[in-house]
């Protein structure tokens, strides 16, 4: 009875928990998805339609248009928002701030792990420490310096700021991931004659693939998102704001329509959105397994 009473049970729970973790997964998509969805909805709506049923969840035929699109688009020489400039300034310090980050982050996270030297396993920790302090008390004196070297009012001074906040976090995201690549490997590797670095570069490089594609993933995410220190770098040259710092520049203008606003949204998720289903094989695919032949 016993036994059957367990296999009954253990039925039960498979069952409930099968129902459970779909229902879950519902509930998150449809509370992730539905503002989303909602966001685009309203972009392709001319601003009288929505005024008219702003409750509405479909746009109809009539009511569908590109033209907010156009408008946030259109350089503002032309009457537009100047967004594609926007676009291409974070594209330039996001893609700047992740080879930066990982050109400085590999060497310190394989340094991290495979080599022995005092205080290598607190260093981890100091890292994260950058962490504690918050990014507004930092942000002054960064100004201050880079002013006085005239990197202030430049997207290569914006883009060293970002690197200084993410390659810590970078070489801590690394290291966790290059502790798992068997050191057979590298001794294998260092038989066949390969020196450190050329190991580094032919072994370790590409098995830790899938972690630099998160690692720099996430690196871009925090530079194409990053608000304060676009702000503060930024603001006194249009020419050279980023699409996070013309967005909330748009949201305080009283005359722009909200469909515009909403357009500005969309163009600012959807790169990352893109790139992250992009990059989704190389982020879920093991290239470590079966790497170990000994």
């Amino acid at each position: 009875m016993s036994g059957k009473t367990a296999l009954t049970r253990a039925r039960f729970e498979e069952r409930f928990f099968g129902v459970a973790r779909w229902i879950v997964i519902a509930f998150l998509a449809v509370i992730t998805l539905l503002p989303f969805y909602y966001m685009v909805l309203l972009s392709l709506k001319p601003i009288d339609a929505l005024l008219l049923d702003p409750g509405s969840l479909w746009v109809s035929a009539k009511d569908f248009t590109l033209s907010t699109y156009r408008d946030v688009l259109r350089s503002t020489e032309d009457g537009g928002q100047g967004f594609l400039r926007f676009l291409l300034n974070s594209a330039l310090v996001s893609l700047g701030t992740v080879v930066l980050t990982l050109v400085a982050a590999v060497p310190g996270a394989y340094a991290v792990s495979r080599l022995k030297f005092f205080g290598h396993r607190q260093v981890s920790a100091l890292f994260l420490a950058v962490y504690l302090f918050p990014a507004t008390l930092l942000a002054v004196p960064l100004f201050v310096i880079f002013a006085k070297i005239g990197l202030s009012s430049s997207l290569v001074g914006l883009a060293v700021v970002y690197v200084a906040q993410t390659v810590p976090v970078s070489i801590y995201m690394l290291k966790n991931y290059l502790v798992t690549i068997p050191a057979s490997i590298e001794e294998a590797a260092a038989l066949d004659g390969c020196s450190r670095l050329q190991t580094v570069r032919k072994v370790i490089l590409p098995l830790a693939l899938p972690s630099l594609m998160a690692t720099g993933l996430y690196v871009f995410m925090i530079a194409w998102n990053e608000f304060l220190f676009a702000l503060l770098f930024l603001a006194a040259d249009p020419g050279e704001w980023t699409v996070s710092l013309g967005l909330a520049q748009l949201s305080n203008g009283i005359e722009v329509p909200k469909t515009v606003l909403m357009a500005g949204s969309v163009i600012l998720t959807v790169p990352v959105v893109l790139l992250f289903f992009a990059a989704e094989r190389l982020l879920t695919e093991g290239l470590t397994s079966g790497a170990d032949k000994s």
